[in-house]
């Protein structure tokens, strides 16, 4: 997956920072910022850098942030490639950074090793009752079940939690979502980069693991996708990444019934992303950063969940943190006024600045009164909570039917041109992979020949020389004979030799044939 890869290594730029007395000044690409705290901003729905006192926390990216009572706790995240273990804490009324040293709290009965908290990156950080939960999470020595730890800010101590029933099994980069007094563990990247979507729930009153079955079509195994909690109820998960795409996909589950479906929405239709970070703020989820295979996305989108419009929040240009990917983003009130936070984040190198973004919304009313979507109701059809079909309903008693044929032909073509997008994006996909199947398959049958050919001169070659070693095997018969042969005429010879010394004992001083025929004459 383009967008969730491990990023080039490249050394972190500081940024000048500059403190002047009772007024504070940060210098972030050329431009000036000038501040005495969160509440001196002035424009909403823009993000804003922070200068920040106190020794700034390393770089990072896939860190957690949690936020409790006033302050905001960094905890863990990744470094050119190192897995990082250290708790930072922004306080929002100094505005100044500090690290902790945290304790472990052993567990009776259990050894030492087993509550040790590794550095880790991917995890989710959960606020629950001024004390943050800790789950999941890539580390150099992963476990095979998920941990759920616990950091206790008043006593600066981590402990493990117990829990029952059949745990999760390890992974990093999945969701974590509050649902009443559950939370809900959904996909991820678990061991040898496989990729999950399977659905796990904790219950905190109990401690204890399920793992549902639901029905629908879930989404497509994936990992760092974003999570949102709506009424108590649904469930909604945003894109996300695999290890060739990103998606930019929208589902939601009714942990009632536990059925998957397909909300349709309209207004802007969301760029494809992975890594982006989001936060829920009544009937709004605002959704920061993230990145796919050709870019970062600079928009911070927002998503009504009651009427199922996504809509553009602000933009920024450059590579600030609410760009990034694994960046973290948290919510905070101060003084009436509800802010939004990004801390750190990589966008061609590593972030540990903080950026608030001041929002003009305000949590509607409709949130606490809605009727709940129907178990077998249409997955394509517009938003969960049908306000505007009943308001169109009360309009169009006895009004123009026409002027309503044409808004619902018009709400058509803009679900058809959504979904011929969506097509187009899918279908690129599958033509760039279909070629990376093609190259490879050409790759495979020019190293096919290869090994053919090779195997060809390789029986020709033992085909020379078993001909060769035929005819050596000749030779050796051959001289095999001769050597039998010249044994049978040294014999013959000895034999020979032996006859004739016999025959000269008979005429001792014997004389030639010519002689003693001559003297036989005579």
């Amino acid at each position: 997956m383009p967008s969730i890869q491990e990023p080039v290594r490249s050394k972190p730029e500081d940024r000048e920072v500059v403190v002047a007395e009772n007024v504070k000044m940060v210098d972030i690409q050329d431009k000036e910022v000038t501040m005495e705290g969160i509440c001196s901003i002035a424009a909403y729905d823009e993000w804003t850098p922070l200068s920040v006192s106190g020794q700034p926390p390393k770089p990072r990216y896939k860190h957690g942030a949690a936020v409790v009572q006033e302050k905001m706790y960094v905890f863990g995240g990744n470094h050119n490639g190192r897995y990082l273990g250290d708790i930072q804490v922004l306080d929002f009324k100094s505005l100044s950074w500090s690290k902790l040293e945290a304790e472990i709290q052993p567990v009776p009965s259990e050894p030492a090793e087993a509550v040790l908290v590794a550095p880790c990156a991917g995890h989710s950080l959960i606020p629950s009752e001024n004390k943050i939960l800790s789950l999941a999470g890539h580390t150099r020595e992963p476990t095979e079940s998920l941990i759920v730890k616990e950091f206790d800010p008043q006593t600066c101590t981590w402990s493990t939690l117990r829990t029952y029933g059949r745990s999760p099994s390890s992974r990093g980069g999945q969701s974590v979502t509050r649902i009443g007094n559950t939370l809900v563990v959904f996909g991820g990247e678990g061991a040898g980069r496989s990729l999950l979507n399977d659905l796990h729930i904790l219950d905190l009153e109990t401690m204890t693991w399920d793992e549902f079955e639901s029905t629908g079509t879930p989404p497509s195994p994936r990992s760092e996708h974003a999570a949102a909690c709506y009424a108590d109820r649904y469930l909604f998960i945003f894109g996300g990444g695999s290890h060739s795409t990103c998606f930019s996909d929208l589902h939601l589950l009714d942990v009632e019934t536990m059925e998957w479906s397909r909300p349709d929405h309209h207004g802007i239709t969301p760029e494809p992303r992975a890594g982006h970070a989001g936060v829920t703020f009544g009937d709004y989820w605002f959704i920061t950063g993230g990145g796919n295979s050709k870019k970062g996305v600079p928009e911070t989108l927002v998503l009504n969940m009651s009427t199922m419009e996504w809509s553009v929040v602000t933009s920024l240009e450059g590579r600030a943190p609410p760009t990034s990917e694994g960046s973290s983003l948290v919510l905070h009130t101060i003084n009436g006024e509800d802010f939004l936070l990004s801390f750190g984040g990589y966008s061609g190198r590593y972030s540990n600045e903080v950026y608030a973004l001041k929002t003009s919304f305000r949590p509607s009313v409709s949130s606490n009164g809605m009727a709940p979507l129907s178990a077998d109701a249409n997955s394509s059809r517009g938003p969960i909570f049908e306000i505007e079909e009943l308001q169109d309903k009360k309009n169009n008693k006895g009004g123009d039917t026409s002027k309503t044929l044409v808004q619902t032909v018009k709400h058509e073509r803009n679900q058809l041109e959504e979904k011929l997008e969506r097509e187009k994006i899918q279908t690129f996909h599958l033509k760039t992979e279909l070629a990376d199947v093609e190259n490879k398959n050409v790759e495979l049958t020019q190293e096919l020949n290869s090994v053919r050919d090779q195997l060809l001169d390789e029986a020709a070659r033992a085909s020379k020389l078993e001909n060769e070693v035929s005819e050596i095997h000749q030779r050796l018969q051959k001289m095999a004979a001769l050597e039998k042969e010249f044994e049978l005429l040294r014999g013959e010879r000895d034999s020979a030799g032996d006859k004739s010394a016999s025959g000269s004992n008979k005429r001792p001083g014997g004389v030639g044939f010519r002689r003693w025929y001559g003297d036989d004459e005579g």
